[in-house]
Protein backbone atom coordinates (compact mmCIF):
# COMPACT_ATOMS: atom_id res chain seq x y z
CA UNK A 1 0.00 0.00 0.00
CA UNK A 2 2.82 2.44 0.77
CA UNK A 3 4.20 2.15 -2.76
CA UNK A 4 0.78 2.90 -4.28
CA UNK A 5 0.26 5.88 -1.99
CA UNK A 6 3.75 7.21 -2.80
CA UNK A 7 3.05 6.97 -6.53
CA UNK A 8 -0.32 8.71 -6.08
CA UNK A 9 1.33 11.55 -4.14
CA UNK A 10 3.99 11.98 -6.86
CA UNK A 11 1.41 12.01 -9.64
CA UNK A 12 -1.07 14.36 -7.95
CA UNK A 13 1.09 17.28 -6.81
CA UNK A 14 4.54 18.77 -6.96
CA UNK A 15 6.97 18.32 -4.10
CA UNK A 16 8.32 15.57 -1.92
CA UNK A 17 6.42 12.36 -1.23
CA UNK A 18 7.06 12.53 2.51
CA UNK A 19 6.52 15.41 4.85
CA UNK A 20 8.85 15.37 7.85
CA UNK A 21 7.18 16.95 10.84
CA UNK A 22 9.06 18.04 13.98
CA UNK A 23 7.20 16.28 16.79
CA UNK A 24 7.61 15.89 20.52
CA UNK A 25 8.60 12.43 21.69
CA UNK A 26 9.36 10.79 25.00
CA UNK A 27 10.81 13.23 27.52
CA UNK A 28 9.82 16.15 25.27
CA UNK A 29 12.64 15.38 22.84
CA UNK A 30 12.00 16.55 19.27
CA UNK A 31 12.09 13.93 16.52
CA UNK A 32 11.26 13.92 12.81
CA UNK A 33 8.01 12.09 12.09
CA UNK A 34 7.27 11.12 8.47
CA UNK A 35 3.86 11.34 6.83
CA UNK A 36 2.77 11.07 3.25
CA UNK A 37 2.33 14.65 2.08
CA UNK A 38 -1.37 15.52 1.96
CA UNK A 39 -0.95 19.31 2.01
CA UNK A 40 0.57 21.65 -0.56
CA UNK A 41 4.19 22.71 -0.18
CA UNK A 42 3.28 26.30 0.84
CA UNK A 43 1.15 25.19 3.81
CA UNK A 44 2.03 27.00 7.09
CA UNK A 45 3.74 24.84 9.72
CA UNK A 46 0.93 24.94 12.30
CA UNK A 47 -1.59 22.43 13.60
CA UNK A 48 -4.40 21.95 11.10
CA UNK A 49 -7.07 22.81 13.68
CA UNK A 50 -5.50 26.28 14.05
CA UNK A 51 -5.92 27.06 10.35
CA UNK A 52 -8.90 29.11 9.17
CA UNK A 53 -9.51 26.90 6.13
CA UNK A 54 -7.22 23.85 6.11
CA UNK A 55 -9.00 22.30 3.12
CA UNK A 56 -7.62 24.98 0.79
CA UNK A 57 -4.13 23.56 1.41
CA UNK A 58 -5.02 19.93 0.62
CA UNK A 59 -3.46 18.29 -2.42
CA UNK A 60 -5.88 16.67 -4.89
CA UNK A 61 -5.62 13.36 -3.01
CA UNK A 62 -4.90 14.85 0.43
CA UNK A 63 -8.45 14.61 1.71
CA UNK A 64 -8.66 10.95 0.70
CA UNK A 65 -5.33 10.17 2.36
CA UNK A 66 -6.40 11.87 5.59
CA UNK A 67 -9.93 10.40 5.71
CA UNK A 68 -8.46 6.93 5.33
CA UNK A 69 -5.41 7.63 7.56
CA UNK A 70 -3.11 6.55 4.73
CA UNK A 71 -0.94 9.62 5.29
CA UNK A 72 0.10 8.02 8.61
CA UNK A 73 1.64 4.84 7.12
CA UNK A 74 5.26 6.11 7.04
CA UNK A 75 5.11 6.43 10.84
CA UNK A 76 5.71 2.68 10.89
CA UNK A 77 9.36 3.60 10.28
CA UNK A 78 9.32 5.73 13.45
CA UNK A 79 7.93 2.73 15.32
CA UNK A 80 10.71 0.49 13.98
CA UNK A 81 13.29 3.15 15.00
CA UNK A 82 11.88 3.21 18.55
CA UNK A 83 10.73 6.85 18.40
CA UNK A 84 7.06 5.86 18.47
CA UNK A 85 4.82 2.99 19.50
CA UNK A 86 1.69 1.56 17.93
CA UNK A 87 -0.33 2.91 20.87
CA UNK A 88 0.32 6.03 22.96
CA UNK A 89 -0.51 9.73 22.94
CA UNK A 90 -0.26 11.23 19.47
CA UNK A 91 2.98 13.22 19.23
CA UNK A 92 2.47 16.96 19.57
CA UNK A 93 3.83 19.40 17.03
CA UNK A 94 6.98 21.15 18.21
CA UNK A 95 5.08 24.47 18.40
CA UNK A 96 2.08 23.25 20.44
CA UNK A 97 3.52 24.64 23.67
CA UNK A 98 0.19 24.56 25.51
CA UNK A 99 -0.31 20.85 24.80
CA UNK A 100 3.31 20.02 25.66
CA UNK A 101 3.04 21.93 28.94
CA UNK A 102 -0.20 20.18 29.96
CA UNK A 103 1.19 16.76 29.10
CA UNK A 104 4.38 17.48 31.05
CA UNK A 105 2.43 18.62 34.13
CA UNK A 106 0.49 15.35 33.98
CA UNK A 107 3.52 13.09 33.30
CA UNK A 108 2.21 12.06 29.89
CA UNK A 109 5.56 13.13 28.42
CA UNK A 110 7.15 9.96 29.82
CA UNK A 111 5.21 7.82 27.33
CA UNK A 112 6.34 6.85 23.87
CA UNK A 113 4.05 8.66 21.40
CA UNK A 114 1.76 6.44 19.37
CA UNK A 115 0.45 5.91 15.89
CA UNK A 116 -2.94 5.76 17.60
CA UNK A 117 -4.12 6.35 21.12
CA UNK A 118 -6.95 6.47 23.60
CA UNK A 119 -7.76 10.08 22.63
CA UNK A 120 -7.89 9.17 18.94
CA UNK A 121 -10.50 6.47 19.46
CA UNK A 122 -12.51 8.77 21.73
CA UNK A 123 -12.91 11.75 19.45
CA UNK A 124 -9.70 12.44 17.53
CA UNK A 125 -10.11 15.84 15.82
CA UNK A 126 -13.38 16.55 17.63
CA UNK A 127 -11.72 16.77 21.07
CA UNK A 128 -10.57 19.92 22.81
CA UNK A 129 -6.94 19.95 23.95
CA UNK A 130 -7.75 19.50 27.65
CA UNK A 131 -9.98 16.53 26.88
CA UNK A 132 -7.17 14.94 24.85
CA UNK A 133 -4.76 15.36 27.74
CA UNK A 134 -7.25 13.88 30.21
CA UNK A 135 -7.63 10.85 27.94
CA UNK A 136 -3.82 10.63 27.66
CA UNK A 137 -3.62 10.63 31.47
CA UNK A 138 -6.25 7.91 31.61
CA UNK A 139 -4.18 5.88 29.14
CA UNK A 140 -1.08 6.41 31.29
CA UNK A 141 -2.90 4.95 34.29
CA UNK A 142 -4.65 2.09 32.47
CA UNK A 143 -2.05 0.98 29.92
CA UNK A 144 -1.68 -2.75 29.55
CA UNK A 145 -1.18 -5.09 26.62
CA UNK A 146 -4.93 -5.82 26.54
CA UNK A 147 -5.86 -2.14 26.69
CA UNK A 148 -3.49 -1.48 23.77
CA UNK A 149 -5.15 -4.30 21.79
CA UNK A 150 -8.55 -2.77 22.52
CA UNK A 151 -7.33 0.62 21.27
CA UNK A 152 -5.87 -0.95 18.10
CA UNK A 153 -9.17 -2.73 17.41
CA UNK A 154 -11.14 0.46 18.04
CA UNK A 155 -8.76 2.33 15.71
CA UNK A 156 -9.45 -0.11 12.88
CA UNK A 157 -13.18 0.39 13.37
CA UNK A 158 -12.90 4.20 13.54
CA UNK A 159 -10.72 4.36 10.42
CA UNK A 160 -13.11 2.06 8.53
CA UNK A 161 -16.07 4.27 9.55
CA UNK A 162 -14.03 7.50 9.08
CA UNK A 163 -15.21 8.74 12.51
CA UNK A 164 -13.73 11.74 14.29
CA UNK A 165 -11.92 13.18 11.28
CA UNK A 166 -12.66 16.83 10.58
CA UNK A 167 -9.57 17.87 8.56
Amino acid sequence: PMLFVAIAVIMSSRGRVLYWSDRIGTGNVVFKMPKFRSMRMETPDVATHKMTNPNKFLTPIGGFLRRNSLDELPQLFSIFKGEMSFVGPRPALFNQEDLIELRTKNNVHILLPGLTGWAQVNGRDDLQMLDKVLLDVEYLKRRTFWFDLRILWMTLLKVAKKEGITH
